[in-house]
Protein backbone atom coordinates (compact mmCIF):
# COMPACT_ATOMS: atom_id res chain seq x y z
CA UNK A 1 0.00 0.00 0.00
CA UNK A 2 0.82 3.64 -0.72
CA UNK A 3 2.06 5.53 2.62
CA UNK A 4 0.86 9.24 2.62
CA UNK A 5 2.74 11.55 3.62
CA UNK A 6 2.14 13.52 7.06
CA UNK A 7 -0.30 15.72 7.00
CA UNK A 8 0.51 19.33 5.72
CA UNK A 9 -0.58 22.64 7.74
CA UNK A 10 -2.60 24.71 5.51
CA UNK A 11 0.06 27.37 5.84
CA UNK A 12 2.33 24.78 4.46
CA UNK A 13 0.31 24.02 1.69
CA UNK A 14 -0.23 27.11 1.01
CA UNK A 15 2.94 27.69 0.12
CA UNK A 16 3.97 24.95 -2.17
CA UNK A 17 0.93 25.86 -4.03
CA UNK A 18 1.82 29.21 -4.67
CA UNK A 19 5.70 27.91 -5.94
CA UNK A 20 3.83 25.84 -8.19
CA UNK A 21 1.82 28.74 -9.86
CA UNK A 22 4.87 30.39 -10.22
CA UNK A 23 3.90 33.12 -7.59
CA UNK A 24 6.94 32.87 -5.40
CA UNK A 25 10.36 33.03 -8.02
CA UNK A 26 11.89 29.58 -6.28
CA UNK A 27 13.18 26.93 -9.10
CA UNK A 28 12.29 23.29 -8.78
CA UNK A 29 15.43 21.73 -7.36
CA UNK A 30 15.18 18.59 -8.94
CA UNK A 31 13.87 16.91 -11.83
CA UNK A 32 11.47 15.16 -9.65
CA UNK A 33 9.59 17.69 -8.36
CA UNK A 34 5.87 16.71 -9.04
CA UNK A 35 4.99 20.42 -8.71
CA UNK A 36 7.43 21.22 -12.12
CA UNK A 37 6.64 20.14 -15.52
CA UNK A 38 7.43 16.88 -16.25
CA UNK A 39 11.18 16.65 -17.70
CA UNK A 40 9.86 15.09 -21.16
CA UNK A 41 6.94 17.28 -21.75
CA UNK A 42 9.66 20.07 -23.46
CA UNK A 43 10.99 17.72 -25.98
CA UNK A 44 8.02 16.85 -26.81
CA UNK A 45 7.13 20.33 -27.24
CA UNK A 46 9.41 20.94 -30.07
CA UNK A 47 8.96 17.51 -31.92
CA UNK A 48 5.10 18.08 -31.86
CA UNK A 49 5.41 21.87 -33.17
CA UNK A 50 7.87 20.30 -36.06
CA UNK A 51 5.28 18.07 -37.03
CA UNK A 52 2.52 20.50 -36.94
CA UNK A 53 4.92 23.45 -39.10
CA UNK A 54 5.60 20.84 -41.81
CA UNK A 55 2.62 19.56 -42.98
CA UNK A 56 0.01 20.00 -44.92
CA UNK A 57 -2.44 20.67 -42.07
CA UNK A 58 -1.44 24.12 -39.98
CA UNK A 59 -3.14 24.83 -36.53
CA UNK A 60 -5.77 26.97 -38.27
CA UNK A 61 -9.39 26.30 -38.52
CA UNK A 62 -9.30 27.08 -41.57
CA UNK A 63 -6.38 24.87 -42.47
CA UNK A 64 -8.39 22.14 -40.47
CA UNK A 65 -11.73 22.94 -41.85
CA UNK A 66 -10.45 21.01 -45.16
CA UNK A 67 -10.44 18.14 -43.90
CA UNK A 68 -12.38 14.90 -45.04
CA UNK A 69 -14.45 12.03 -42.35
CA UNK A 70 -12.88 8.87 -43.67
CA UNK A 71 -15.59 6.64 -45.60
CA UNK A 72 -14.68 3.65 -43.33
CA UNK A 73 -16.27 5.51 -40.15
CA UNK A 74 -19.07 6.48 -42.34
CA UNK A 75 -19.84 3.02 -43.36
CA UNK A 76 -19.00 1.41 -39.84
CA UNK A 77 -22.17 2.42 -38.07
CA UNK A 78 -20.93 0.76 -34.62
CA UNK A 79 -18.30 0.63 -32.72
CA UNK A 80 -17.28 -0.59 -28.70
CA UNK A 81 -16.48 1.92 -26.21
CA UNK A 82 -14.63 0.57 -23.02
CA UNK A 83 -14.05 2.43 -19.38
CA UNK A 84 -11.67 0.38 -17.33
CA UNK A 85 -9.56 1.58 -14.75
CA UNK A 86 -8.36 1.81 -10.87
CA UNK A 87 -12.25 3.61 -10.27
CA UNK A 88 -13.66 -0.44 -11.56
CA UNK A 89 -11.99 -1.74 -8.04
CA UNK A 90 -14.47 0.26 -5.62
CA UNK A 91 -16.94 -0.82 -8.30
CA UNK A 92 -19.44 1.66 -6.49
CA UNK A 93 -21.78 4.51 -7.95
CA UNK A 94 -20.18 5.33 -11.25
CA UNK A 95 -16.71 5.56 -12.85
CA UNK A 96 -16.69 9.55 -11.26
CA UNK A 97 -15.92 7.57 -7.05
CA UNK A 98 -12.76 9.08 -7.48
CA UNK A 99 -14.06 12.73 -7.47
CA UNK A 100 -16.73 11.63 -5.61
CA UNK A 101 -15.19 10.07 -2.74
CA UNK A 102 -13.62 13.63 -1.95
CA UNK A 103 -16.91 15.36 -2.08
CA UNK A 104 -19.76 15.26 1.03
CA UNK A 105 -22.53 15.31 -0.81
CA UNK A 106 -25.17 12.77 -2.63
CA UNK A 107 -24.44 12.56 -6.76
CA UNK A 108 -27.37 10.77 -8.32
CA UNK A 109 -28.60 9.23 -4.82
CA UNK A 110 -25.15 8.19 -3.64
CA UNK A 111 -22.96 9.51 -1.07
CA UNK A 112 -19.52 8.05 -2.50
CA UNK A 113 -18.05 10.02 0.39
CA UNK A 114 -19.36 8.49 3.79
CA UNK A 115 -19.06 5.12 1.58
CA UNK A 116 -15.55 5.54 1.44
CA UNK A 117 -15.43 6.10 5.17
CA UNK A 118 -17.67 3.61 6.43
CA UNK A 119 -15.48 0.93 4.14
CA UNK A 120 -11.73 2.02 3.42
CA UNK A 121 -11.38 4.50 6.35
CA UNK A 122 -10.60 8.59 6.37
CA UNK A 123 -9.31 9.92 2.86
CA UNK A 124 -5.88 10.97 4.84
CA UNK A 125 -5.38 7.24 5.65
CA UNK A 126 -6.63 5.36 2.39
CA UNK A 127 -7.16 8.14 -0.97
CA UNK A 128 -7.98 6.86 -4.66
CA UNK A 129 -4.11 6.10 -5.46
CA UNK A 130 -4.38 2.88 -2.39
CA UNK A 131 -6.60 1.27 -5.07
CA UNK A 132 -4.09 0.79 -7.45
CA UNK A 133 -2.68 -2.33 -6.07
CA UNK A 134 -5.89 -3.86 -5.90
CA UNK A 135 -6.22 -3.10 -9.67
CA UNK A 136 -4.62 -6.03 -11.02
CA UNK A 137 -6.06 -7.14 -14.49
CA UNK A 138 -5.51 -10.70 -13.60
CA UNK A 139 -7.96 -12.41 -16.05
CA UNK A 140 -7.72 -9.85 -18.74
CA UNK A 141 -7.38 -11.30 -22.33
CA UNK A 142 -7.25 -9.11 -24.72
CA UNK A 143 -8.25 -11.65 -27.58
CA UNK A 144 -11.38 -12.55 -25.94
CA UNK A 145 -12.68 -8.85 -25.55
CA UNK A 146 -11.80 -8.81 -29.22
CA UNK A 147 -13.60 -11.54 -30.59
CA UNK A 148 -16.52 -10.78 -28.34
CA UNK A 149 -16.50 -7.25 -29.66
CA UNK A 150 -16.22 -8.70 -33.24
CA UNK A 151 -19.21 -11.31 -32.82
CA UNK A 152 -21.33 -7.71 -31.54
CA UNK A 153 -20.76 -6.74 -34.72
CA UNK A 154 -18.29 -3.79 -33.86
CA UNK A 155 -16.29 -2.21 -36.55
CA UNK A 156 -14.09 -0.36 -34.61
CA UNK A 157 -13.19 -0.20 -30.51
CA UNK A 158 -12.57 2.68 -28.26
CA UNK A 159 -10.64 1.87 -24.80
CA UNK A 160 -10.54 4.81 -23.03
CA UNK A 161 -6.38 5.42 -22.60
CA UNK A 162 -6.36 8.09 -19.68
CA UNK A 163 -9.64 8.86 -17.69
CA UNK A 164 -10.10 12.18 -15.32
CA UNK A 165 -8.77 10.30 -12.67
CA UNK A 166 -4.97 11.20 -14.69
CA UNK A 167 -4.05 7.31 -14.65
CA UNK A 168 -3.39 6.20 -18.09
CA UNK A 169 -4.11 2.39 -19.05
CA UNK A 170 -1.10 2.80 -21.23
CA UNK A 171 2.82 3.12 -21.15
CA UNK A 172 3.03 7.25 -20.28
CA UNK A 173 6.26 9.05 -20.80
CA UNK A 174 4.69 12.27 -18.64
CA UNK A 175 4.27 10.21 -15.41
CA UNK A 176 4.89 7.30 -13.50
CA UNK A 177 1.19 6.81 -12.13
CA UNK A 178 1.11 4.30 -15.25
CA UNK A 179 -0.92 0.48 -15.63
CA UNK A 180 2.57 -0.20 -17.19
CA UNK A 181 4.44 0.71 -13.69
CA UNK A 182 1.74 0.29 -11.26
CA UNK A 183 -1.16 -1.91 -11.06
CA UNK A 184 -1.40 -4.42 -13.71
CA UNK A 185 1.79 -3.32 -14.50
CA UNK A 186 0.72 -3.77 -18.18
CA UNK A 187 0.72 -1.95 -21.59
CA UNK A 188 -3.01 -2.50 -21.20
CA UNK A 189 -3.71 -0.46 -24.52
CA UNK A 190 -0.75 -2.16 -26.35
CA UNK A 191 -2.12 -5.50 -25.77
CA UNK A 192 -5.96 -4.57 -26.25
CA UNK A 193 -4.82 -2.51 -29.85
CA UNK A 194 -3.24 -5.32 -31.33
CA UNK A 195 -5.92 -7.89 -30.48
CA UNK A 196 -8.25 -5.59 -31.64
CA UNK A 197 -6.69 -4.92 -35.47
CA UNK A 198 -6.05 -8.50 -35.28
CA UNK A 199 -9.95 -9.87 -35.54
CA UNK A 200 -10.23 -6.85 -38.17
CA UNK A 201 -11.44 -4.10 -36.36
CA UNK A 202 -10.36 -0.09 -35.99
CA UNK A 203 -8.61 1.21 -32.83
CA UNK A 204 -9.60 4.37 -31.31
CA UNK A 205 -8.36 5.43 -27.92
CA UNK A 206 -10.81 7.92 -25.96
CA UNK A 207 -8.17 10.69 -23.74
CA UNK A 208 -10.77 12.34 -20.86
CA UNK A 209 -7.04 14.21 -19.53
CA UNK A 210 -8.38 17.70 -19.56
CA UNK A 211 -10.71 17.65 -16.56
CA UNK A 212 -8.20 16.18 -14.38
CA UNK A 213 -7.51 19.78 -13.86
CA UNK A 214 -10.58 20.41 -11.95
CA UNK A 215 -11.24 16.30 -11.13
CA UNK A 216 -10.06 16.17 -7.70
CA UNK A 217 -11.64 18.18 -4.75
CA UNK A 218 -9.09 18.89 -2.05
CA UNK A 219 -8.82 19.68 1.87
CA UNK A 220 -5.36 20.00 3.73
CA UNK A 221 -6.35 16.35 5.28
CA UNK A 222 -6.79 14.41 1.79
CA UNK A 223 -3.73 12.47 0.52
CA UNK A 224 -4.78 14.42 -2.57
CA UNK A 225 -3.07 17.40 -1.25
CA UNK A 226 0.23 16.41 -1.11
CA UNK A 227 2.16 17.41 -3.46
CA UNK A 228 3.76 14.02 -4.05
CA UNK A 229 0.87 12.65 -5.74
CA UNK A 230 0.24 15.84 -8.12
CA UNK A 231 1.47 13.55 -11.35
CA UNK A 232 -1.41 11.53 -10.72
CA UNK A 233 -4.26 13.68 -9.03
CA UNK A 234 -2.73 16.95 -10.71
CA UNK A 235 -1.36 19.68 -9.06
CA UNK A 236 -3.02 20.81 -5.75
CA UNK A 237 -4.37 24.42 -7.34
CA UNK A 238 -5.98 26.90 -4.48
CA UNK A 239 -9.13 26.85 -6.35
CA UNK A 240 -9.48 23.49 -5.54
CA UNK A 241 -9.71 24.06 -1.58
CA UNK A 242 -12.33 26.43 -2.07
CA UNK A 243 -15.74 25.91 -0.74
CA UNK A 244 -17.86 25.41 -4.15
CA UNK A 245 -14.52 23.91 -5.66
CA UNK A 246 -17.03 20.95 -6.69
CA UNK A 247 -19.34 23.01 -8.64
CA UNK A 248 -17.42 22.91 -11.89
CA UNK A 249 -20.58 24.07 -13.99
CA UNK A 250 -20.43 27.09 -12.21
CA UNK A 251 -16.96 28.16 -12.06
CA UNK A 252 -14.39 26.31 -14.46
CA UNK A 253 -10.93 27.72 -13.98
CA UNK A 254 -9.13 27.85 -17.40
CA UNK A 255 -6.24 25.23 -17.29
CA UNK A 256 -2.70 27.36 -17.15
CA UNK A 257 0.12 26.15 -19.97
CA UNK A 258 1.79 24.23 -17.60
CA UNK A 259 -1.30 21.55 -17.42
CA UNK A 260 -1.78 22.47 -21.77
CA UNK A 261 1.54 21.52 -22.56
CA UNK A 262 1.30 18.53 -20.58
CA UNK A 263 -1.78 17.43 -22.23
CA UNK A 264 -0.99 17.90 -25.98
CA UNK A 265 2.61 16.23 -24.82
CA UNK A 266 0.39 13.07 -23.70
CA UNK A 267 -2.31 12.98 -26.23
CA UNK A 268 0.21 13.24 -28.91
CA UNK A 269 2.15 10.73 -27.45
CA UNK A 270 -0.75 7.71 -27.79
CA UNK A 271 -0.75 8.60 -31.38
CA UNK A 272 2.71 8.24 -32.04
CA UNK A 273 2.85 4.65 -29.71
CA UNK A 274 -0.53 2.98 -30.91
CA UNK A 275 -1.50 4.84 -34.09
CA UNK A 276 -5.21 5.14 -33.47
CA UNK A 277 -7.48 4.98 -36.20
CA UNK A 278 -9.69 7.30 -34.24
CA UNK A 279 -9.35 9.86 -30.74
CA UNK A 280 -11.90 10.88 -28.87
CA UNK A 281 -12.33 13.74 -26.70
CA UNK A 282 -14.11 14.42 -23.42
CA UNK A 283 -15.71 17.17 -22.12
CA UNK A 284 -12.80 18.97 -20.51
CA UNK A 285 -11.53 20.54 -23.98
CA UNK A 286 -13.73 23.13 -23.54
CA UNK A 287 -15.60 24.35 -20.10
CA UNK A 288 -19.04 24.55 -21.09
CA UNK A 289 -21.69 23.51 -23.71
CA UNK A 290 -21.97 27.17 -24.64
CA UNK A 291 -18.13 28.32 -24.79
CA UNK A 292 -17.42 28.41 -28.55
CA UNK A 293 -14.33 27.00 -30.43
CA UNK A 294 -13.58 30.82 -31.51
CA UNK A 295 -13.82 31.63 -27.52
CA UNK A 296 -12.45 28.30 -26.10
CA UNK A 297 -8.69 29.44 -24.22
CA UNK A 298 -7.64 25.59 -25.05
CA UNK A 299 -8.45 25.83 -28.97
CA UNK A 300 -4.69 26.38 -29.91
CA UNK A 301 -3.86 23.03 -28.12
CA UNK A 302 -6.67 21.58 -29.97
CA UNK A 303 -6.15 23.09 -33.14
CA UNK A 304 -2.11 21.81 -32.47
CA UNK A 305 -2.73 18.52 -31.26
CA UNK A 306 -5.08 18.10 -34.94
CA UNK A 307 -2.75 19.57 -36.97
CA UNK A 308 -0.40 16.97 -35.30
CA UNK A 309 -2.25 13.72 -35.68
CA UNK A 310 -3.62 14.69 -39.19
CA UNK A 311 -0.56 15.37 -40.26
CA UNK A 312 0.87 12.40 -38.86
CA UNK A 313 -1.92 9.85 -40.50
CA UNK A 314 -1.28 11.73 -43.68
CA UNK A 315 2.06 10.12 -43.96
CA UNK A 316 0.83 7.00 -43.82
CA UNK A 317 -1.22 4.90 -46.37
CA UNK A 318 -4.19 4.36 -44.98
CA UNK A 319 -7.42 7.13 -44.00
CA UNK A 320 -6.96 10.12 -41.94
CA UNK A 321 -7.63 10.00 -38.49
CA UNK A 322 -10.88 11.11 -36.64
CA UNK A 323 -11.30 13.17 -33.97
CA UNK A 324 -14.51 13.17 -32.06
CA UNK A 325 -15.55 16.35 -29.58
CA UNK A 326 -18.25 17.51 -27.82
CA UNK A 327 -20.26 20.64 -27.68
CA UNK A 328 -18.54 23.34 -29.74
CA UNK A 329 -15.17 22.72 -29.08
CA UNK A 330 -14.37 22.09 -32.95
CA UNK A 331 -15.91 23.21 -36.02
CA UNK A 332 -17.95 20.70 -37.74
CA UNK A 333 -15.93 20.50 -40.90
CA UNK A 334 -12.78 20.36 -38.48
CA UNK A 335 -13.95 16.77 -37.14
CA UNK A 336 -16.93 14.60 -35.92
CA UNK A 337 -19.48 16.13 -33.53
CA UNK A 338 -20.49 13.08 -30.88
CA UNK A 339 -23.12 13.16 -28.74
CA UNK A 340 -23.14 12.13 -25.07
CA UNK A 341 -26.14 9.53 -24.02
CA UNK A 342 -28.28 11.90 -26.45
CA UNK A 343 -28.83 11.61 -30.23
CA UNK A 344 -30.21 14.06 -33.24
CA UNK A 345 -34.02 14.35 -33.97
CA UNK A 346 -33.46 14.92 -37.26
CA UNK A 347 -30.45 14.15 -40.34
CA UNK A 348 -27.60 16.36 -39.89
CA UNK A 349 -24.90 16.63 -42.37
CA UNK A 350 -22.00 16.31 -41.82
CA UNK A 351 -21.62 12.58 -40.04
CA UNK A 352 -22.07 12.56 -36.27
CA UNK A 353 -21.81 9.86 -33.40
CA UNK A 354 -23.54 9.22 -29.91
CA UNK A 355 -21.94 7.64 -27.39
CA UNK A 356 -23.85 5.64 -24.77
CA UNK A 357 -23.25 2.79 -22.02
CA UNK A 358 -25.13 -0.50 -21.82
CA UNK A 359 -25.77 0.65 -18.35
CA UNK A 360 -27.70 3.45 -17.81
CA UNK A 361 -26.57 4.49 -13.86
CA UNK A 362 -22.22 4.13 -14.74
CA UNK A 363 -19.53 4.00 -17.60
CA UNK A 364 -17.68 2.25 -15.54
CA UNK A 365 -18.32 -1.23 -13.93
CA UNK A 366 -20.34 -1.07 -10.52
CA UNK A 367 -22.22 -3.51 -8.46
CA UNK A 368 -26.41 -3.16 -9.14
CA UNK A 369 -25.54 -2.07 -12.54
CA UNK A 370 -29.11 -0.40 -14.18
CA UNK A 371 -29.17 -2.58 -17.98
CA UNK A 372 -30.68 -1.24 -21.36
CA UNK A 373 -32.26 -4.09 -23.29
CA UNK A 374 -30.35 -5.19 -26.57
CA UNK A 375 -33.85 -4.15 -27.73
CA UNK A 376 -33.90 -0.67 -26.65
CA UNK A 377 -30.25 -0.41 -27.92
CA UNK A 378 -30.95 -1.87 -31.52
CA UNK A 379 -33.41 0.20 -31.52
CA UNK A 380 -31.62 3.61 -31.29
CA UNK A 381 -28.79 2.07 -33.37
CA UNK A 382 -31.56 2.23 -36.16
CA UNK A 383 -32.38 5.27 -35.11
CA UNK A 384 -28.92 6.92 -35.05
CA UNK A 385 -28.35 5.75 -38.43
CA UNK A 386 -31.28 6.99 -40.28
CA UNK A 387 -30.27 10.45 -39.09
CA UNK A 388 -26.32 9.89 -40.64
CA UNK A 389 -24.37 8.87 -37.31
CA UNK A 390 -23.02 5.94 -35.78
CA UNK A 391 -22.98 4.60 -32.37
CA UNK A 392 -20.41 3.77 -29.98
CA UNK A 393 -21.60 1.80 -27.43
CA UNK A 394 -19.64 1.75 -23.87
CA UNK A 395 -18.93 -1.18 -21.42
CA UNK A 396 -17.72 -1.50 -18.40
CA UNK A 397 -15.20 -4.25 -17.58
CA UNK A 398 -14.58 -5.81 -13.94
CA UNK A 399 -11.45 -4.51 -12.18
CA UNK A 400 -10.22 -8.39 -12.60
CA UNK A 401 -10.32 -8.02 -16.94
CA UNK A 402 -13.72 -10.38 -16.85
CA UNK A 403 -16.83 -8.10 -18.53
CA UNK A 404 -19.88 -9.33 -17.34
CA UNK A 405 -22.05 -11.78 -18.26
CA UNK A 406 -25.33 -9.44 -18.75
CA UNK A 407 -23.00 -6.95 -20.43
CA UNK A 408 -21.88 -10.48 -23.02
CA UNK A 409 -25.26 -11.32 -23.59
CA UNK A 410 -26.64 -7.87 -24.67
CA UNK A 411 -23.36 -7.87 -27.62
CA UNK A 412 -24.10 -10.96 -28.25
CA UNK A 413 -28.11 -10.08 -28.67
CA UNK A 414 -26.85 -7.03 -30.96
CA UNK A 415 -24.81 -8.96 -33.07
CA UNK A 416 -27.38 -11.69 -33.89
CA UNK A 417 -29.00 -9.15 -34.89
CA UNK A 418 -26.74 -7.40 -37.00
CA UNK A 419 -26.12 -10.67 -38.59
CA UNK A 420 -29.36 -10.67 -39.92
CA UNK A 421 -30.20 -6.83 -40.52
CA UNK A 422 -26.62 -6.05 -40.91
CA UNK A 423 -27.01 -4.48 -45.00
CA UNK A 424 -29.26 -2.52 -43.66
CA UNK A 425 -26.72 -0.81 -41.55
CA UNK A 426 -23.24 -1.28 -42.61
CA UNK A 427 -22.11 1.02 -45.50
CA UNK A 428 -25.55 2.56 -45.93
CA UNK A 429 -26.31 6.41 -46.35
CA UNK A 430 -29.51 8.37 -45.09
CA UNK A 431 -32.66 8.87 -47.15
CA UNK A 432 -34.82 12.10 -48.12
CA UNK A 433 -36.65 11.88 -44.72
CA UNK A 434 -34.78 9.33 -41.57
CA UNK A 435 -38.55 8.13 -41.33
CA UNK A 436 -41.55 8.82 -39.67
CA UNK A 437 -43.87 7.79 -36.38
CA UNK A 438 -45.09 9.31 -33.62
CA UNK A 439 -42.47 9.12 -30.96
CA UNK A 440 -40.18 11.90 -30.74
CA UNK A 441 -35.75 11.57 -29.93
CA UNK A 442 -35.15 13.86 -26.81
CA UNK A 443 -32.07 15.99 -28.02
CA UNK A 444 -29.48 17.68 -25.46
CA UNK A 445 -26.63 16.31 -23.58
CA UNK A 446 -27.69 13.50 -21.05
CA UNK A 447 -31.34 13.44 -22.74
CA UNK A 448 -31.84 9.84 -23.36
CA UNK A 449 -33.46 8.90 -20.16
CA UNK A 450 -36.14 11.25 -21.78
CA UNK A 451 -36.95 9.17 -24.29
CA UNK A 452 -40.11 6.82 -24.77
CA UNK A 453 -40.11 3.67 -26.44
CA UNK A 454 -40.26 2.97 -29.82
CA UNK A 455 -43.70 1.26 -31.50
CA UNK A 456 -44.71 -0.69 -34.46
CA UNK A 457 -45.31 3.07 -35.64
CA UNK A 458 -41.92 4.08 -35.52
CA UNK A 459 -40.14 3.11 -39.03
CA UNK A 460 -36.68 4.47 -40.18
CA UNK A 461 -35.31 4.45 -43.23
CA UNK A 462 -31.74 3.54 -44.71
CA UNK A 463 -30.56 3.33 -48.07
CA UNK A 464 -27.94 1.25 -50.27
CA UNK A 465 -27.59 0.95 -53.86
CA UNK A 466 -30.94 0.28 -55.47
CA UNK A 467 -32.32 -0.65 -52.14
CA UNK A 468 -34.48 1.20 -49.41
CA UNK A 469 -34.60 -0.23 -46.35
CA UNK A 470 -37.61 0.66 -44.08
CA UNK A 471 -36.93 -0.49 -40.17
CA UNK A 472 -39.93 -1.03 -38.57
CA UNK A 473 -39.04 -0.93 -34.50
CA UNK A 474 -41.35 -2.85 -32.80
CA UNK A 475 -43.77 -5.57 -34.21
CA UNK A 476 -47.28 -4.81 -35.15
CA UNK A 477 -49.47 -7.48 -33.70
CA UNK A 478 -51.96 -6.93 -36.18
CA UNK A 479 -49.65 -7.88 -38.90
CA UNK A 480 -50.18 -5.20 -41.04
CA UNK A 481 -48.13 -2.00 -41.28
CA UNK A 482 -48.81 0.93 -43.13
CA UNK A 483 -45.81 3.15 -43.87
CA UNK A 484 -47.40 6.69 -44.65
CA UNK A 485 -44.01 8.45 -46.62
CA UNK A 486 -44.09 5.64 -49.42
CA UNK A 487 -47.36 6.57 -51.17
CA UNK A 488 -47.56 5.58 -54.47
CA UNK A 489 -46.86 9.39 -55.29
CA UNK A 490 -43.94 9.68 -53.62
CA UNK A 491 -41.24 11.11 -56.15
CA UNK A 492 -38.31 9.58 -54.32
CA UNK A 493 -39.61 6.23 -55.03
CA UNK A 494 -41.87 6.40 -57.85
CA UNK A 495 -41.85 2.45 -57.84
CA UNK A 496 -41.92 -0.81 -56.19
CA UNK A 497 -41.13 -3.51 -57.71
CA UNK A 498 -40.27 -5.93 -54.54
CA UNK A 499 -40.43 -6.51 -50.81
CA UNK A 500 -38.30 -8.76 -48.67
CA UNK A 501 -38.61 -9.03 -44.91
CA UNK A 502 -34.85 -9.59 -44.28
CA UNK A 503 -34.45 -13.07 -42.04
CA UNK A 504 -37.53 -14.33 -44.29
CA UNK A 505 -38.22 -16.70 -46.89
CA UNK A 506 -41.50 -15.86 -46.31
CA UNK A 507 -43.21 -13.73 -49.51
CA UNK A 508 -44.43 -10.35 -48.59
CA UNK A 509 -48.08 -8.74 -49.77
CA UNK A 510 -48.38 -4.79 -50.28
CA UNK A 511 -50.40 -2.57 -51.76
CA UNK A 512 -49.45 0.94 -52.79
CA UNK A 513 -51.73 4.21 -52.78
CA UNK A 514 -52.16 7.51 -51.41
CA UNK A 515 -52.35 6.88 -48.44
CA UNK A 516 -49.38 4.96 -48.17
CA UNK A 517 -47.47 1.50 -48.79
CA UNK A 518 -49.64 -1.17 -46.90
CA UNK A 519 -47.54 -4.28 -46.36
CA UNK A 520 -48.72 -7.97 -44.89
CA UNK A 521 -46.41 -9.51 -42.77
CA UNK A 522 -45.98 -13.22 -42.18
CA UNK A 523 -46.79 -14.83 -38.85
CA UNK A 524 -43.40 -15.76 -37.86
CA UNK A 525 -40.76 -13.03 -36.63
CA UNK A 526 -37.28 -13.21 -38.22
CA UNK A 527 -35.64 -11.67 -35.06
CA UNK A 528 -36.39 -10.49 -31.24
CA UNK A 529 -35.97 -6.96 -31.95
CA UNK A 530 -36.28 -4.06 -35.03
CA UNK A 531 -37.55 -5.54 -38.54
CA UNK A 532 -36.44 -4.95 -41.84
CA UNK A 533 -37.80 -4.59 -45.36
CA UNK A 534 -35.93 -4.12 -48.39
CA UNK A 535 -37.54 -2.02 -51.07
CA UNK A 536 -36.23 -2.52 -54.59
Amino acid sequence: MYRPKPKHTVSQFVVLTLIALGWFDIAPSSADDPLAPHPNVAAAIKQIDQVVSNGPFQPTWKSLETYEIPQWYKDAKFGIFIHWGVYSVPAFGSEWYPRQMYIDTERRGDNFFHHHVEKYGPHSEFGYKDFIPKFRAEHFNPDEWAALFQQAGARYVVPVAEHHDGFPMYDCSFTEWDATEMGPKRDIIAELGTAIRAHGMKLGLSSHRAFNWKYFVRSPNFDNADPKYSRLYGRPMPFLFKDDAADYKKRFEPQDEQFKEDWLARTCEIVDKYDPDLVWFDFGITNSQETTFTANHFSPYLQRFAAYYYNQTSKQERPLGIVNYKWQAFPEGAAVLDLERSKMDAIRVPFWQTDTAISSSSWGYTENQKYKSAGRLVDDLVDIVSKNGCLLLNVGPRADGTIPQKDRDILLSIGEWLRVNGEAIYATNYWKTYGEGPTKTTTGHLAEHKDQPFTARDIRFTTKDDALYAILLDWPESQQVTIKTLTDSNPHLPKISSIELLGSDAEISWTRDSNGLHIKLPADRPCDYAYTLKLR
